[in-house]
């Protein structure tokens, strides 16, 4: 009996240390997967996840496992280890759960990593800092394959925290630093309010700028500091943001309709003309007769709270009635308070 359980022992060991060995056509990067090394071959189905970082959101993954139609799940970060592997695995039917570790511009370079992230059928982006995000897979293979994966293969991809920040066109990329509400709002020209054009590119999420742990970081007044830049350098008529609490995930579909899953809330802002005063070294104000950013929230529910199609965000949206936001002498106020 004794020898018997030895044996089931060392055989449990083995088969752990396998199914987290890195993938053996690319030690370096890849650093661990659960489940087949081989590729398969599934129908998936579109669809995006924003994740406000902290907890991750099950019924989000599920959301994309059940698109993923059990094929690969392929994570990519920059920092980090496998924590996500046996997480996702054990949350749906997968063929394998692997963990991409692209920590510099050579191997996001490496025609062997791009080739690996086309063969996904999922694809998240875990967080961490999206400086890095931007600066190593920028015109890379991992932007070009990505781009593989939504605009031919048509598969779920998600990201959260700075994994979700790299997903709208417009990305606070962090690179000189984080920026808290006060000091984007006395100057919204600040170093620390660095904006990027996103090396990913999601037709739902045009001319739009994402940011996470939204109210637990109290991240409005930055958020709509960074909608003035976009509509004073950029010249983008209709900006829009969207804001998600930690705990909490908003899921986009095929056609443009969205869910909210989690405990917090997602924030839908935007606006249509510029900003009274958004000059260097100066506090925003935005007022124009304190209507002057639109304001809409949703709250995160187990079973996905319907929130509307983002193909009719912002055109058709005004008649519904939104709250508004305004700045007046770099401080941001709430109609509604």
């Amino acid at each position: 009996m004794n020898r018997l359980l030895l044996l089931i022992l060392v055989l449990s060991i083995a088969t752990d240390s396998i199914a987290q060995s890195p993938h053996p056509l690319f030690d370096s990067v890849s650093i661990g997967i659960i489940g087949s090394a081989e590729d398969v071959t599934v129908q998936t189905e579109y669809g995006i996840v924003l994740m406000g970082g902290s907890t991750d959101v099950d019924e989000a993954f599920q959301w994309m496992i059940e698109r993923a139609k059990g094929g690969d799940f392929v994570i990519i970060r920059a920092s980090g280890s496998t924590g996500y592997n046996e997480y996702i695995k054990a949350l749906g039917d997968l063929n394998s759960v692997e963990t991409l570790l692209i920590d510099s511009r050579e191997k996001a370079l490496d025609k062997k990593v791009g080739q690996r992230i086309r063969e996904a059928e999922a694809l998240f982006i875990a967080g961490g800092d999206q400086a890095n995000y931007i600066n190593r897979w920028t015109n890379s293979e991992v932007s070009s394959a990505i781009d593989y994966l939504l605009k031919e293969k048509k598969v779920p991809i998600g990201g959260t925290s700075a994994g979700c920040a790299v997903l709208s066109e417009f990305v606070f990329d962090a690179r000189q630093g984080t920026v808290t509400t006060e000091e984007a709002l006395k100057n919204p020209y600040d170093p620390l309010v660095s904006l990027s054009k996103s090396f990913i590119d999601i037709p739902y999420l045009k001319n739009t700028i994402a940011d996470q742990h939204y109210a637990k970081r109290e991240r409005q007044g930055r958020h709509v500091a960074f909608l003035a830049r976009m509509i004073t350098d950029y010249n983008i008529k209709n900006p829009k943001g969207i804001g998600v609490d930690e705990k909490t995930a908003l899921c986009i579909d095929t056609y443009g309709n969205s869910k909210v899953f989690g405990q917090g809330s997602v924030y839908f802002v935007w606006a249509n003309q510029k900003p009274e005063v958004c000059q260097r070294g100066k506090p925003l104000t935005w007022n124009l007769n304190q209507a002057a950013v639109n304001v809409f929230s949703f709250p995160g529910s187990s079973e996905g709270t319907n929130a509307f199609s983002l193909k009719i965000w912002p055109e058709r949206l005004a008649p519904m009635q939104p709250g508004n936001w305004y700045v007046d002498q770099g401080v941001l106020k709430d109609t509604d308070l």
